[in-house]
């Protein structure tokens, strides 16, 4: 049995879900865009509230790490890896992208088993972020930051239903004009999605090393200056 904490702060909205066994027995989500330095410690500490009363002890720990909001991953992955540190017990790192895939498939009634999902989260612009997975979450393709073009994922079969999620999905729909595609909206990353995932990482020993860990932002960062600050 693993019992495991696991965190999303790579998005607007922080989340946190208590699973046991891949079951959710807690689960927390701010209302508030970009409240995350806010609401992640007392969520956390309400799902060690809960395995007190229980008389459980955490098994692991497990943050989503990119990409996504380079504020709410650093806050994200801080607190996680304190916990892994003062708890020893192991970090799991997870993919945003794989998370919104994991979503993806649930959120598709009629899944039969051989569709590619295509996560999509905005990057601004014309940019997105993304990967290609098949539908046992094997990566198709190397996630990467990738400006749409009308020949964009051109080369994928015509035989095969697609599935597109994510926020970044809304500017591609114009360009991509195959009639397989599936367009299952603006499903994000979410604690709740990332259970099932954070158990089987646990069960194959895929643990992250807590010293040396940082984000996956798969872009450079850079940092502006509110408008106002600029000198004229």
């Amino acid at each position: 049995m693993a019992i495991i904490i696991n965190i999303d702060t790579s998005s607007n909205f922080c989340s946190v879900a208590l699973a046991i066994d891949g079951e959710i027995v807690v689960g927390l989500e701010s209302a508030q865009k970009m409240d995350h330095s806010t609401s992640l410690a007392p969520f956390v500490e309400k799902c060690f509230e809960s395995l007190r009363e229980r008389g459980e002890k955490l098994d692991a720990i497990s943050v989503v790490t990119g990409p996504g909001s380079y504020t709410g991953l650093r806050i994200g992955l801080s607190l996680a890896k304190g916990i892994a540190f003062g708890q020893d017990i192991p970090l799991i790192c997870v993919s945003s992208l794989e998370v919104m895939a994991v979503r993806g498939i649930f959120s598709y009634h009629d899944f039969q088993g051989d569709e590619i999902i295509i996560p999509m989260m905005d990057a601004g612009r014309m940019e997105v972020y993304t990967g290609i997975y098949d539908s046992a979450l094997h990566p198709v393709q190397e996630e990467s930051a990738l400006i749409l073009e009308e020949k964009s994922f051109s080369d994928l079969p015509d035989d095969t239903k697609i599935l597109f999620i994510g926020d970044g999905t809304e500017k591609f729909k114009e360009l991509f004009k195959k009639e397989n595609a599936v367009w299952l909206g603006a499903g994000m990353p979410h604690a709740k999605y990332m259970a099932a995932l954070s158990e089987k990482y646990y069960r194959e020993k895929k643990f992250s090393d807590v010293a040396y860990t940082v984000p996956r932002y798969l872009k450079e960062y850079k940092a502006t200056k509110p408008k106002n600050m600029i000198l004229k």
